[in-house]
């Protein structure tokens, strides 16, 4: 006979499930996977609830470890507790059903197929143009699949000639996978995915649009990716 398992040993991995089965607190959540720190009255105002209610919904996120909070001033901000976190949400959402109703103006419309077309996964490039980077980088042998996703000799090379210096010595994966939530397939995410992310914006190959997560890849970062990876021009543009 199988032993049962206590109700109350291993992790409370509930806990985390009710957290985000709130759809204000999921809200946020999704919201702060641009990577950048918010106020209480601007998650309010995204999401479309009153200020205390989403102080209130902000705690609970913050007691959970989802969110650390940080003070400037009198001022408070909250953001994901890491990429860690960041990766959990993004995964979460790729499974998730779409709901959301057809958008109503083409401004909608458009902003929603920049976020399908390139955007930002807290500090990792997503959507179309991350899995097609991932996808051109598995292919020409410089991420290696064969016991998960890895770096390989040539990739990091790759990195070296580029300029770009992954962190080492923290806790962080050098190469993670992170489920597409529009795409349904991987991005490149861990301390590499950052790296590159950080190394596309530092050379201008892309920028925001507005305020948004959405990236557009510049006339720069056309070249530069083609040059590199070999990204058609069409694919870059969103054409």
């Amino acid at each position: 006979m199988n032993a049962k398992r206590a109700p109350g040993s291993g992790p409370d991995l509930a806990s985390v499930a009710r957290l985000l089965a709130d759809g204000t607190r999921a809200g946020f959540c999704l919201a702060l996977l641009d990577g950048r720190a918010w106020t209480a009255t601007e998650l309010a105002r995204h999401v479309g609830v009153a200020p205390s209610t989403a102080t209130e919904h902000l705690h609970l996120l913050v007691r959970g470890n989802l969110l650390a909070e940080e003070r400037q001033g009198r001022h408070r901000y909250v953001r994901l507790a890491g990429p860690h976190v960041a990766e959990l949400v993004e995964s979460l959402a790729a499974l998730a059903p779409e709901h959301a109703a057809p958008p109503r103006t083409l401004s909608a419309a458009g902003r929603r197929q920049a976020l399908a077309h390139a955007r930002t996964c807290y500090d990792h490039l997503a959507g179309t143009i991350g899995v097609a980077i991932t996808d051109t980088m598995i292919e020409r042998r410089l991420l290696d699949l064969a016991h998960g996703l890895s770096l390989t000799r040539a990739g990091a090379d790759w990195l070296e000639d580029l300029g770009i210096t992954v962190p080492t010595g923290t806790r962080r994966p050098s190469v993670r996978s992170c489920l597409d939530w529009t795409e349904r397939r991987p991005h490149l995410a861990g301390a590499v995915g950052a790296a590159l992310c950080r190394h596309a914006f530092d050379t201008g190959w892309i920028s925001r649009v507005g305020t948004t997560r959405a990236v557009v890849v510049t006339p720069l970062g056309e070249q530069a990716l083609h040059h590199h990876l070999g990204l058609p021009g069409d694919l870059l543009a969103g054409r």
